[in-house]
């Protein structure tokens, strides 16, 4: 039977989920249509990695690997929300609250030894990072904020921080000796296996990776950071900060780019602490205390250390005699330095320029800052920003502009810096990329400690993405770019590539073109202040930052765009917004039984999943099922009625009963299937006439803490029984 799957993920949307699923499950299940559930949290994957240690109770099958099948087959209907992307840290805490309830679970060995440790640190290597995405992208990604939600943002306009032209707020970036200025890149003429290798001085030779699968067309690109060089980098950075008297912050991407970030957020630390690290870096490694895991995690066990407390003076001075340090925290002490996860750029640098370019200091304040992007591949895409912002001031939601975009991601197009293409080498030598033929492809000179990464981009993916963005041109007549630098190695082949590609396509009319990624946000930001329009359509990473740049600068959030991925085979994959804000969501809701957890993502997602069920399986009720659902949400937002911002108003769950009404409402009242129109009209009566009665009851128990069994696996019981409040709201979806 033809399904839809609803992933459980993580943090806010899996709270979420348990409120709005059973909403979900009825609506469809009175229409025929089976919905179900897939557990691909972060805690769901580490249980399905260690079968064997568990109890029969305990294991749970390997549902991303389901999932991830699924993709690559025509009948594919998946509805993705954010899961955690877990640094080391994260994962750590989630295998300790695991076994804290119980599951037989091996620790994370930091340095295995063993063939029995190696192996469990290769499953947990596989859980790190941005893990799930690359195995459910079997697409391309078209992401744009729906009229609904445009309107929305123009009539209920979001907060933006006012800025002032002599702003000292500025990105610091390498702009050499980095992966932009030492990427090479190569397309494949045929199918090969690529083995890379490091020959150190003498001759020896180390492999690193013995065969990468390659096929003809395939975009094969290769880099390295000089770490001496961004070390002179850091400790200017640094000084330029306390010099101008700004906010220090670094901004990585230590999800995504699991491998490559957390080292480079490593050096960050310790080129802050240089004194620190100087005297007791040797002891500090001996005990495990890694600053790639960042500042808190050493903190946390200096307790353990004879001279802990001595160590820990070191660090506090040298807090007092560095620059003064971006905030996460500043309540809690949290700074910027603490974990590696805390900030991923392409959630903090929007958040910093649409609060005034500024960020939090420890004294609780905001100041301007110095926002370290260490490569600069595309750190001036955030300066040309923030520089349109110091000329022109804020943007004005009412007014601006959008910028959707067409990203390449399919089948794990440019995943930079992570999986096992991405090393810290072990010594000087030259690390080289050679065919199965003995020829070296790329090579590269690297000094102990450099960071080289490689990558594949398949030319099937190349192809689809040229071919939904002249799609997205045509179905909008809008001015589409290709964000892509002919100065870099792997854009200079993507280029030659679509000018291979779009002559195939009717672009008569069409305005397309190619720009520098900086230039391109230039002139995107132009267009939005005049209120117009401009597809992006970019790589993977810049996918990322796009897709929460412009959504966060016009929307408020970027959890509130409509991201569809058509894969490659046929199939729907339908992903709802970005959930970095998750964390504090969360914190929120065991404080206070308060969810601020906007589900708008989930509503846009759910109805373009019932669209496609219904073209794929001609299914008229799934059709129906989505058109009312899209004009229930458009109702939703016209009312005004996603979660508020304080306590004693409607928070993510009354959102759940609004949204359920308006949809029963027009499910009701249409006239293409009767049936439907029957059997929702009576729910439509009760939500509707008890209203007052519902939002009483999930407004009653905000307020107090409430426990819900965990963070990263939660009690299933305690959580329905705080998500789901209101015994009236639940009576009436069952009665269904």
């Amino acid at each position: 039977m033809p399904t839809i799957i609803y992933t459980y993920t993580d943090e806010a949307p899996m709270l979420a989920t348990h409120s709005f699923f059973p909403i979900i499950s009825a609506f469809a299940g009175a229409a025929g249509v089976d919905i179900e559930t897939r557990d691909i949290s972060l805690a769901g994957r580490i249980i399905a990695a260690f079968p064997e240690n568990l109890t029969d109770e305990q294991r749970i099958g390997d549902a991303l690997a389901e999932l991830g099948a699924l993709a690559t087959r025509p009948e594919a209907n998946i509805i993705k929300l954010p899961n955690v992307s877990a640094s080391v840290p994260q994962l750590k805490a989630a295998i300790a609250e695991l076994q804290a309830a119980g599951y037989d679970l091996p620790d994370h060995p930091d340095a295995p030894q063993t063939d029995a440790e190696k192996d469990v640190r290769a499953r947990y290597d596989k859980l790190k990072g941005s893990a799930v995405n690359p195995v459910l992208r079997e697409g391309n990604s078209d992401r744009r904020a729906p009229h609904s939600v445009k309107e929305y943002a123009r009539k209920y306009p979001h907060r933006m921080g006012a800025w002032a032209a002599d702003s000292k707020t500025n990105v610091a970036t390498m702009g050499h000796d980095d992966f932009f200025a030492n990427e090479k890149s190569v397309v494949l003429a045929a199918d090969d296996v690529l083995r890379i290798e490091l020959v150190n001085a003498a001759g020896g030779v180390t492999t690193l990776h013995p065969g990468v699968k390659v096929l003809a067309g395939e975009v094969v690109d290769a880099t390295f950071l000089n770490v001496a060089k961004l070390h002179e980098f850091l400790a200017q950075a640094i000084k330029r900060a306390k010099d101008e008297d700004v906010l220090f912050s670094v901004h990585l991407k230590a999800t995504m780019m699991k491998v490559s970030d957390p080292i480079i957020f490593g050096h960050v630390v310790r080129a802050f602490f240089p004194a620190v690290f100087e005297k007791y870096g040797a002891e500090l490694s001996e005990a495990g205390l890694n600053p790639n895991n960042g500042l808190g995690g050493i903190l946390d066990g200096l307790g353990a250390l004879d001279n802990g407390a001595e160590i820990r003076a070191a660090f506090e001075q040298g807090l007092k005699d560095g620059p003064r340090l971006a905030m996460v925290n500043s309540d809690k002490g949290i700074t910027n330095l603490h974990v590696p996860s805390d900030v991923i750029v392409d959630a903090s640098m929007p958040a910093m320029i649409r609060t005034s370019g500024r960020m939090w200091g420890a004294d609780g304040g905001e100041h301007d800052t110095i926002a370290v992007i260490p490569d600069s591949s595309y750190a001036g895409i955030y300066q040309a920003v923030i520089e349109d912002c110091r000329a022109h001031g804020a943007y004005d939601p009412t007014t601006m502009g959008s910028v959707p975009n067409v990203g390449l991601m399919a089948q794990k197009a440019e995943e930079y810096g992570s999986h096992d293409k991405t090393f810290e080498i072990a010594e000087a030598g030259t690390v080289r990329v050679v065919n199965a033929a003995g020829e070296t492809l790329i090579e590269h000179e690297v000094q102990a400690g450099d960071i080289w990464r490689a990558c594949q981009t398949k030319d099937v993916a190349i192809r689809d993405w040229v071919k939904l963005a002249v799609n997205r041109a045509r179905a909008t007549g809008t001015l589409t770019v290709f964000w892509l630098d002919e100065h870099r190695a792997h854009d200079a082949n993507l280029i030659a590539k679509i000018n291979a590609y779009l002559p195939e396509y009717d672009t008569s009319g069409l305005d397309i073109r190619v720009l520098a990624p900086a230039e391109a946000t230039t002139l995107s930001v132009e267009r939005i202040r005049r209120g117009e329009d401009t597809i992006s359509v970019t790589g993977n990473v810049l996918r990322d930052y796009n897709t929460d740049l412009f959504p966060i600068l016009e929307l408020g959030t970027s959890a509130k765009m409509l991201s569809v991925v058509p894969l490659l085979n046929g199939g729907g994959l339908f992903e709802t917004g970005a959930g970095g804000s998750a964390p504090k969501h969360v914190q929120q809701l065991v404080e206070e039984n308060y969810l601020r957890w906007d589900s708008l993502g989930e509503f846009l997602a759910l109805a373009a999943s019932f669209e496609h069920f219904a073209d794929v399986n001609d299914n008229a009720k799934a059709r129906v099922l989505g058109a009312t659902l899209d004009r229930a949400t458009g109702t939703f937002l016209l009312e005004n009625k996603s979660p508020g911002r304080a306590l004693g108003t409607i928070d993510n769950r009354g959102s759940h009963y609004f949204l359920a009404r308006y949809w029963a409402e027009e499910l009701a009242k249409q006239t293409d299937d009767a049936e439907l129109a029957a059997a929702f009209g009576p729910l439509a009566v009760t939500l509707r006439d008890n209203e007052q009665k519902i939002v009483a009851e999930l407004i009653a128990p905000q307020g107090s803490p409430v426990d819900i069994g965990g963070y990263y696996k939660v009690d299933e019981a305690k959580t329905n029984a705080v998500m789901r409040p209101s015994a009236t709201l639940s009576e009436a979806i069952a009665s269904l």
